[in-house]
């Protein structure tokens, strides 16, 4: 349990299975009011990829789910909650470069967090949502940005989303998953597979 600012934060701390860690990792899960939990399948993948490159990984639960206290705080209370992980993890890893990763919500939330100040190595951001129309605050970022989304994200359509990222600042890269919907159904473990492809040598 971590401290947050709406009380503790359940969360879980997995370090590799085959080497020291050489990066520290937040990962954040999708829409905490639309069933969204550190246990997304997407979000375990993430990290287990990320693991696998050489991350210890942090994964929470946003104030309200499960164990987490506290309620909905309408993305800027998740992203207070991140910031919260984010400082216990660096506290715990303090000689680690550190990068954020989130799926869905999650992407938005980790581009509050980090595009904000600099620091972070890495943004991941999965299945960003291009649906909202509060789009133009996430296009500028000076942090290097990998984006991994499906082939048929039914929230970021793959034209709509292209133009998006088109429009934006260096440094990034996008990465599309032939997948059909925006959980990367029948392509978990490729998704696995290119986050630990993907993160930056170090």
């Amino acid at each position: 349990m971590i401290d947050g600012p709406a009380g503790r934060l359940e969360a879980l701390l997995e370090e590799p299975e085959d080497r020291e860690p050489v990066l520290a990792a937040l990962v954040c899960h999708p829409h905490p009011q639309h069933g969204g939990t550190m246990h997304t399948k997407a979000v375990y993948r993430t990290a287990k990829g990320l693991r696998k490159a050489g991350a210890v990984v942090l994964r929470f639960n946003y104030r309200g789910v499960n164990l987490s206290q506290g309620a909905y705080g309408n993305e800027l209370g998740e992203a207070d909650d991140a910031r919260a992980a984010l400082a216990f993890l660096r506290a715990r890893y303090p000689r680690l470069p550190y990068a954020l990763a989130g799926f869905s919500f999650g992407s938005r939330v980790i581009h509050r967090v980090a595009c904000a100040e600099a620091g972070a190595i890495f943004l991941m951001p999965l299945g960003f949502p291009t649906r909202y129309h509060d789009m133009a605050q996430f296009s500028r970022c000076s942090t290097r940005r990998i984006f991994i989304l499906s082939t048929n994200d039914e929230f970021a359509p793959h034209d709509v989303f292209q133009r998006w990222f088109d429009s934006l600042d260096e440094p990034k890269k996008l990465i599309w998953i032939e997948s059909p919907d925006h959980y990367f159904k029948d392509a978990l473990p490729e998704l696995e597979t290119v986050v630990a492809a993907n993160v930056p040598a170090l």
